[in-house]
């Protein structure tokens, strides 16, 4: 499953174009992210600023984390992933 602050509609689009096998969540209010700590201040050109900082949860089928990559880097995360779940 995947959550961001997308709205329905762009999640939507976005799922049917990769044709992903999960749910996507949107959380526009950031609270769930918030929740998992992946909502922060991040800085950009020298300025401060609040927003989703990357991160990917493995969790299991209790409900537990077990795995969390934090300040993901896109291009070489999905290797990361596939490697751990294995």
């Amino acid at each position: 499953m995947g959550i961001s602050p997308d709205s329905v509609k762009s999640h939507d689009g976005f799922k049917l174009k990769h044709e992903l096998p999960f749910r996507l969540l949107s959380d526009p209010d950031h609270r769930v992210a918030e929740l998992y700590g992946a909502w922060g201040e991040k800085k950009m050109y020298g300025k401060s600023f609040m927003g989703v900082i990357r991160s990917t949860f493995i969790i299991d089928e209790m409900g537990k984390i077990v795995k969390v990559f934090s300040k993901v880097k896109v291009r070489e995360h999905s290797k990361e992933v596939l490697a751990e779940l294995k």
